[in-house]
């Protein structure tokens, strides 16, 4: 049983991979780990985030990163075998889901990883000493009902501030049909980095469905051409990246 949701938490095997494991919280699906292939990401938007996380060193090379909500800690595991080396910190708010996890889904050998049980806005000063932070990646928007005090352009501010030159925030949005938390969120985060770009399944854009998007706001002026292309490339197909005009007229 989770204290602050008053939900309980559950860890399945996946039927459909071997080796992998489903946690869903109150009945929801909530993320996979593939304990044998940590490497293999089979959720189409995390997929996505570690695409983004691929992208922005060269390959193998290790890097810092903050993760503002646990979950499964997928992309932390990922991190972990893909990036050998790499310094991680995780801020989950719920204590009990974090302790769940780690007992029966334990990290993959040689991982470097500090967790840290708190609220994700109130945790960032606490965090400044560690920093700066090759990337902050954010995944706690689940659908409309955001929580207020992080979907604000004060919290991006002092997000992008624990950021390294050329550093990414990178922001999962879960939202519903017309897509106001995405659009709100694209305006949020450009208004602080604008160089923000917004990615996922091509059918998600037309707002008539529920489901993922994921945004990718850089500190340098702006996306490199190729970054864009190779996100289209790289998939899950089909994929669509909006930036700049494009991305003034969606948000």
């Amino acid at each position: 049983m989770l204290k602050g949701l008053g939900a309980h938490a559950e860890i399945r095997p996946d039927e459909f991979v071997p080796g992998s494991f489903v946690l869903s919280v109150a009945g929801a699906d909530q993320s996979q780990v593939n304990l044998e292939d940590p490497g293999n990401i089979f959720y189409e938007y995390l997929r996505r985030m570690a695409t983004v996380l691929d992208l922005i060193r060269p390959a193998g090379e290790p890097l810092t990163v903050l993760h503002l909500g646990a979950g499964a800690l997928t992309l932390a595991r990922y991190l972990a075998v893909r990036r050998p080396g790499s310094k991680q910190l995780a801020v989950e708010l719920e204590r009990e889901l974090l302790d769940f996890v780690l007992e029966y889904l334990p990290m993959p050998a040689g991982s470097r990883l500090e967790t840290l049980i708190g609220d994700a806005r109130w945790a960032l000063p606490e965090l400044a000493a560690q920093a700066p932070f090759d990337a902050v990646v954010l995944d706690i928007f689940s659908g409309p009902q955001a929580p207020e005090h992080i979907a604000t352009a004060e919290f991006y501010a002092e997000a992008a501030a624990l950021l390294s030159p050329f550093g990414v925030l990178l922001v999962n949005v879960g939202d519903e049909p017309g897509l106001s938390l995405v659009r709100s969120q694209c305006r949020a985060l450009r208004s602080v980095l604008p160089a923000t770009l917004l990615t996922g399944e091509s059918g998600m854009f037309s707002g008539r469905y529920p489901g993922n998007l994921i945004l990718a706001a850089t500190t340098g002026t702006s996306w490199p051409t190729e970054i864009k292309e190779q996100l289209l490339a790289a998939g899950p197909h089909p994929c669509k990246v909006l930036d700049g005009v494009d991305l003034d007229q969606f948000s």
